[in-house]
């Protein structure tokens, strides 16, 4: 894999084998990308002055979280759509958690359903709650993550509503993809991205689909927009505490105030993200939220944390100002388009190995000695 050393380079090699509309749901924020882009500069913006003279380094990167001992610090962050963007996607990032002992996250809008994707994962999987509006399908979604065999429930805050994403909008982006010259004549053009489509068949919200009498696009959409999202409320996460017995975390919390009653609310784990700058143009990055909501929480409960990520040393970034974990999506998904079901595995190879060589640059052998080497 030497040809591929960076996420950049997967990155690049993924748009020229996804399609345009898979490959603008997947690369872009929301309104000018300007939030998006903010993640990656104010994360290079962060600084470590190295400390020579250390003799042999052992850098461990073993980490225990939520009573479960994962590799690395580094897990597979929840993405929507992800048969769209590479067919058999949530297979692929399954079996790499399960073999590489990370967690792995599946949201509600994957293209899969967790009866299939959980097993997969063997005790590396998380459940994404996107809120339900019905009670019914909420406790159902949660019993089913529950017996899938997916040991921590992850609820989303930052989505009170959908967002623009213009370009999507422009890519006509849809699941499964509308048949028309358009979208054959892109197709055609990523021969590997159709043949693993004629090998899993089209992208289809599975998980989703027992809720409705047809999964057809119109009634799919709707049923989306009509129940998932913008229900999220104190009282209701009370409610959701109470129905799962398991490790539960509150996703995309920003404000130091959120963090800390999230903590008082029962969540055992608080992830600080802005959703990759999908959401709202004009917020903060999330690694310059991290430092106040880490210092409000005081060590209640862990910080996890995504956004951004681009590499082993925004890892060990995000690890010295607080988080106990980081998560990427993008980099994961660029993995899969590059080289198919080898390419998570290989992009985990990329952030870990990265974070080591900064570890030894530093001249640290703990993940909790990063943020002594802060500028």
């Amino acid at each position: 894999m030497d040809d591929y050393p960076a996420i950049s380079d997967l990155e690049r090699r993924a748009k020229r084998r996804i399609p345009h509309f898979a490959w603008e749901y997947l690369a872009a924020g929301t309104g000018s990308d300007v939030t998006r882009d903010r993640n990656i500069e104010a994360l290079r913006n962060v600084t470590f002055r190295p400390q020579a003279m250390k003799g042999l380094l052992n850098p461990q990167i073993e980490t225990t979280l939520l009573g479960v001992t994962y590799s690395a610090p580094i897990g597979i962050a929840p993405v929507g759509l992800t048969g769209l963007i590479w067919p058999g996607a949530d297979a692929a990032l399954a079996t790499t958690a399960a073999a590489e002992r990370i967690p792995y996250v599946l949201s509600t809008v994957a293209t899969e359903e967790p009866e299939v994707a959980g097993p997969n994962a063997d005790g590396m999987g998380w459940f994404q709650l996107y809120p339900p509006r019905d009670k019914e399908l909420r406790d159902s979604m949660i019993a089913r993550a529950r017996t899938s065999g997916f040991t921590t429930l992850v609820v989303t805050a930052d989505v009170p509503a959908p967002s623009r994403r213009e370009r999507q909008r422009k890519a006509r982006v849809r699941v499964p993809p509308s048949i028309g010259p358009r979208t054959v004549l892109q197709a055609a053009s990523r021969p590997a991205w159709t043949l693993g489509v004629l090998r899993n068949g089209l992208p289809r919200f599975r998980g989703l689909e027992q809720y409705i009498d047809s999964a057809t696009l119109k009634r799919m959409a709707g049923f989306i927009g009509a129940n998932l999202g913008g229900t999220l409320s104190w009282e209701y996460l009370d409610e959701v505490r109470s129905l799962w017995d398991g490790p539960l975390v509150v996703k995309g919390i920003l404000d130091p105030d959120d963090a800390k009653r999230c903590a008082a609310a029962g969540a055992d784990a608080v992830w600080v993200s802005n959703h990759g700058g999908r959401q709202l143009d004009a917020s903060i990055p999330s690694i310059s939220a991290l430092p106040e909501v880490v210092e409000r929480v005081d060590g209640a409960v862990p910080i996890l944390f995504d956004s951004g990520i681009r590499d082993g040393v925004d890892v060990a970034r995000a690890l010295a100002l607080g988080a106990s974990f980081v998560f990427a999506g993008r980099p994961f998904m660029f993995g899969l388009g590059a080289l198919g079901v080898d390419g998570p595995a290989h992009t985990l190879q990329i952030l870990r190995e990265g974070l080591v060589s900064t570890m030894h640059q530093l001249g640290v052998e703990h993940l909790g000695e990063l943020g002594d080497r802060l500028v």
